[in-house]
């Protein structure tokens, strides 16, 4: 019988294919090696499918030392021989046969590898489950809180980045819920904290506590971080109630003790001021403490608010009594460590940026206190700005300026527009542009001599305007 040999297999190239044969046993196939006039030599397994089809099956390139992908006779014979132990068990279509192994190993690795990306992802989503509800807080507060703006302009988010809100958190919520898997907080955990403030009375406390929680956990379910949102149905009914609506405004005879009180209070000179350009404009708290210098334009009369709390930007008509308390706080010569004038209306203690709107709030308040319940380290002047209709706050000060417009006889559309008030439905926003510019130059006008008639009768005739340095 013919052997395929090194020495077969090495013989010399000539113009024609040449073949040499080993055949197995009768109906098991041959093994063969070729050698073509390039000098190229092969190995082959050749049989007769179901058809009646010779075919030749590639084997691999012949190398005497099995070098470079090559294969040595000893090993072609070798895998030769297995195709044969295949052909001859009865399986008559060799090559379909290897090349359906092929896919089946193939779907299988596929189907292996989608399994194991399958349980990663359940892997992470449940890792995901287990967030802690301060990790939950961090990722929430990147994505929902931090402030930034979108492509139409808007900006979205809110103001502070959520540092209020994250304030509150760190002191009511973290201390017992920090470190629980945000997957096994239950409604009974958030009204354990909820009922700590209502009996204590801090029911605006429990609202702001709560709808927050709801949002965190509107964000954990969207992303199923939760699988069921465990607060979902809780309202202002199970917290600290609907919230009461403020209605409280100056009555003219207040604003005249108030002109008379505000001296002896003691206050920041610049908070002075400050209670009568809220008063005269009609601001918001936020936006006098943050205004900048370069916004004001005393010799115009106006008072540019780029950024509000609505996002739409603002200018307010400065009247002489405004412009006074404008002019008297620019006279309050102070600069930073360059030379330089504070940027800031309203600069902190150390001129780093605009005071904190809290510490405004905080002086009108410790000043409408008992002396028994003042708080130790804060101002000692109790009682000093209480007035005969009970506590007022900042915004009970652009609430009083509404007041006073409607009074005079200004509409209340125009008084929406000194305030920057967006009341309009969707479609009047859209298509009425106008802002009422002449009408809110007018009624400013008369809230400033308003003011003036109140605050300069005989019995406040050396309080306004404030003169006195800081």
């Amino acid at each position: 019988m013919v052997m395929i040999t090194d020495r077969g297999m090495q013989g010399k190239a000539t113009t024609q294919d040449q073949w040499i044969s080993q055949p197995y046993n009768r109906g098991g196939g041959v093994f063969l090696g070729r050698i073509t006039p390039k000098g190229e030599r092969h190995f082959y397994f050749r049989y007769t499918n179901s058809k009646g089809n010779r075919l030749f099956m590639p084997i691999g390139s012949y190398h005497p030392k099995g070098n470079n992908g090559g294969l040595t006779v000893a090993q072609a014979y070798q895998r030769a021989s297995e195709l044969s132990e295949l052909y001859r068990s009865g399986i008559k279509d060799v090559q379909a046969h290897l090349d359906q192994q092929r896919q089946d190993k193939q779907h299988e690795a596929d189907k292996s590898r989608r399994e194991a990306v399958e349980k990663e992802e359940r892997d992470e989503l449940e890792r995901q489950r287990r967030l802690t509800v301060r990790q939950l807080f961090e990722r929430w507060s990147s994505v929902e809180l931090a402030s930034h703006v979108r492509a139409d302009g808007k900006r979205v988010g809110r103001k502070d980045d959520g540092a209020y809100t994250r304030a509150q958190f760190e002191r009511h919520v973290f201390p017992t819920l920090g470190d629980m898997a945000t997957d096994d907080v239950r409604k009974a955990d958030v009204l354990a904290i909820i009922d700590q403030h209502r009996t204590k009375g801090s029911l605006r406390t429990c609202n702001v506590l709560l709808a927050d929680l709801k949002q965190m956990m509107r964000f954990a379910l969207s992303r199923e971080i939760i699988a069921v949102n465990p607060i979902q149905l809780l309202t202002k009914r199970d917290a600290g109630g609907a919230d009461v609506e403020r209605d409280r405004a100056l009555s003219v005879e207040e604003i005249k003790a108030l002109a008379m009180q505000l001296p002896n209070a003691r206050m920041q000179v610049r908070s002075e001021h400050a209670v009568w350009l809220i008063l005269s404009t009609g601001c918001r708290v936020g936006e006098l403490m943050n205004a900048e210098w370069i916004n004001v334009n005393l010799a115009a009369r106006t008072w540019y608010l780029p950024d509000t709390k609505n996002q739409r930007d603002h200018t307010i008509h400065l009247s002489d009594f405004a412009a006074e308390h404008l002019q008297a706080l620019k006279e309050i010569h102070e600069t930073d460590s360059e030379g330089k004038p504070y940027r800031w209306v309203c600069p902190n203690s150390k001129g780093t940026g605009p005071v904190d709107v809290k510490s405004f709030g905080k002086q009108l308040a410790d000043r409408q206190k008992e002396p028994e319940a003042q708080l130790k380290g804060r101002s000692k002047e109790a009682k000093s700005l209480q007035l005969s209709g009970g506590k007022w706050t900042a915004h009970d000060l652009r609430r009083t300026a509404a007041t006073l417009m409607a009074q005079l006889g200004f509409g209340g559309d125009v008084i929406n527009e000194c305030l920057n008030h967006i009341t309009q439905d969707r479609m009047t926003r859209i298509y009425i542009r106008d802002r009422r510019v002449q009408e809110q130059a007018q009624a400013f006008t008369a809230l400033g001599a308003k003011l003036k008639d109140i605050t300069t009768g005989d019995q406040a005739s050396n309080v306004v305007p404030l003169k006195r340095t800081a």
